[in-house]
């Protein structure tokens, strides 16, 4: 896609307006590269200078620090945080709640201190300022419900922006019951992506999933990679593949661009 990493950009002597942080997910599952590249448009058809580390670009710790390895979690971030001083980055994006959260909130503590964003809003402020637009896209009219990530919601209050940005492609939102504050996680937050459950009844994707599928609606909308990857498992074991779908909005949003100023 031709997107500079910030050691070129240095090289050639430009600073970008924002660094895309994209994440290991982002960067190395197949389904969530789609994401990557699906935010990575947007942002390119909105004119937006950007970079991404690239190679220089390593977990930010949070599973390590979920997990109680304290250690390995300060290690991960303060070398991280030596590059991002090392380039001057002030202005940081990402598609990930968990990057998201610990960028933002933990690390400040180690010296890293930087403006911190999710995709969501930041899309959400492109549309409002006009650098996108999405009305009578791909999706409009079709019945999609959105999921709210816990590291997105209630660890950081961000839930109209997703929303605002569904809105603006003309879509039918239904929500579920428990949403927002009280939204059911989908099972993979606080390193549960990388274990078994505890013994239950049941797993938690799949019990979220059916909120999802109880709404009757044809899209589920995400704006996490894990949750993405947790709710397309529950449909699939729904055998739910053929009539519903599991898309981020930045997928949604791509397919829907029409037009930029």
């Amino acid at each position: 896609m031709g997107i500079p990493t910030m050691a070129e950009m240095q090289a050639s002597g430009t600073t970008p307006d924002v660094l895309f942080w994209v994440g290991c997910a982002g960067s190395f599952d197949q389904r969530a590269q789609k994401i990557t590249r699906a935010f990575a448009l947007i942002l390119q058809k909105a004119g937006i200078r950007f970079a991404i580390l690239g190679s220089e670009e390593n977990c930010t710790g949070d599973p390590a620090r979920r997990a109680g390895n304290e250690f390995l979690f300060q290690m991960m971030a303060y070398n991280n945080i030596q590059t991002l001083n090392n380039y001057g980055v002030t202005r940081i994006v990402t598609a990930c709640p968990h990057c998201f959260n610990t960028l933002r909130n933990e690390y400040p503590a180690l010296g890293g201190h930087y403006e911190v964003m999710h995709h969501s809003t930041f899309i959400q402020e492109l549309i409002d300022q006009g650098r996108i637009r999405v009305s009578g896209g791909t999706f409009i009219g079709k019945k999609i419900t959105y999921h709210d990530s816990c590291y997105l919601g209630r660890a950081n209050d961000v839930y109209e922006a997703p929303r605002k940005v569904l809105e603006a492609l003309d879509v039918a939102l239904v929500e579920m019951k428990r949403c927002r504050s009280n939204g059911l996680c989908c099972g993979a937050g606080g390193a549960q992506m990388f274990k078994e459950e505890e013994p239950g009844s049941t797993r938690v994707n799949w019990e979220r999933t059916a909120e999802a599928l109880s709404t009757g609606a044809s899209v589920i909308a995400a704006a996490c990679p894990f949750c993405n990857t947790m709710l397309t498992d529950g449909v699939k074991k729904n055998e739910k593949e053929e009539s519903v779908a599991v898309y981020d909005i930045a997928e949604l949003v791509a397919a829907s661009l029409n037009d930029t100023i």
